[in-house]
């Protein structure tokens, strides 16, 4: 178990996190970049990258290394740590545990730690999760070549990551609640070009069924009709959503109704050095290139915040210095 103390702290290393380290880096802030996982976050689950400027097409995994790289080439790199708490000390330090027993302490932190898949939460999902319920088309798409496999959601996630399944199924049906996907046109386009692709509309998943091997097909009911239907399915792939990872976080800190935190245009949130910066943000579009935005602009407002704070410090001495001396001339 170690104690460290630093300027700055940056929790999770997606996308946000790398770049946060490397403009960190750059500036001599003294920084540390910790996540419970290897370097990339959902860059990890994406098998395309498209829309990232000057790069046409790139692996999801390989941007991600090409960024972890990056930020370790000007001296701040990845350290393991699985963040359990994060509070402040009586001097307004933040104190960062890990699950390892290690602490980190920083005036300054910059949260960049993503989001968590959200569940279904339906009969069955629990049962085969791992044995035909998936969240990463990437990790367990290979496993369900040539077969009959579903995809929930309507988002960019559930349509990029639907695209990518197409290359194994043999069939693919997206499932969703609405009557029109929320994702790009582009990437929509992509999807409903593909022979192998069907789209069930107005529908909900009431229950993932299955066999001692696996998902065996879902119970779906229409919600403008309320009629049921079964369907006959060895794998589903569910994409509707992230919760945002703020849970670590011991003191209150404004948020919007879905948990995103709210921060003003500098990434500052309620809380006096606390940042944030990417997919927990509350913002209109969540992307690789709003999460480096956030990321350039938060580590810039952060070594200001600490120049300031140094500064107050400073200012608080010598005024007590001052105000010593003072005293002790009026009683020569």
């Amino acid at each position: 178990m170690e104690v460290s103390d630093h300027k700055l702290i940056i929790v999770g290393a997606g996308p946000a996190g790398l770049c946060a380290a490397l403009y960190a880096a750059r500036s001599e802030m003294d920084a540390v970049l910790l996540d419970r996982g290897p370097a990339g976050g959902q860059l990890l689950l994406t098998d395309r990258v498209d829309d990232y400027p000057g790069i046409k097409t790139i692996g999801g995994m390989e941007l991600a290394d090409a960024m972890a790289e990056h930020a370790e080439s000007f001296g701040t790199g990845l350290t393991r740590g699985d963040v359990r708490s994060i509070e402040r000390d009586s001097e307004g330090r933040f104190v960062v545990q890990t699950a390892e027993g290690d602490t980190f302490r920083a005036p300054a932190l910059i949260m960049t730690a993503g989001g968590t898949h959200k569940l279904l939460d339906v009969p069955g999902e629990a049962e085969y999760s791992g044995r035909g319920v998936s969240y990463c088309a990437i990790c367990d798409g290979a496993f369900f070549k040539g077969e009959t496999i579903a995809v929930i959601g309507g988002g960019d996630a559930a349509v990029e990551e639907g695209e990518f399944l197409t290359r194994y199924a043999e069939k693919l049906y997206v499932i969703h609640r609405r009557d029109e996907f929320r994702a790009q046109k582009m990437l929509q386009e992509h999807l409903l070009a593909n022979p192998k692709v069907e789209v069930i509309w107005d529908t909900v998943v009431d229950e993932i069924v299955g066999q001692p091997t696996g998902v065996s097909g879902l119970k779906l009911r229409n919600l403008k009709t309320d009629a049921e239907s079964e369907l006959n399915v060895t794998g589903v792939f569910i994409f509707i959503g992230f919760t945002p990872n703020t849970g670590v976080l011991k003191e209150h800190v404004d948020h919007d109704e879905s948990g995103y935190m709210v921060t003003d245009y500098d990434m500052r949130t309620s809380i006096p050095g606390l940042f944030a910066a990417g997919d927990l943000r509350s913002q209109l579009v969540r992307q690789i290139t709003t999460a480096v935005g956030d990321a350039t602009t938060a580590v810039f407002a952060a070594d200001r915040y600490l120049k300031e704070r140094h500064g107050s410090q400073n200012e608080t001495q010598n005024g007590s210095e001052s105000g010593f001396q003072s005293m002790v001339e009026s009683q020569t």
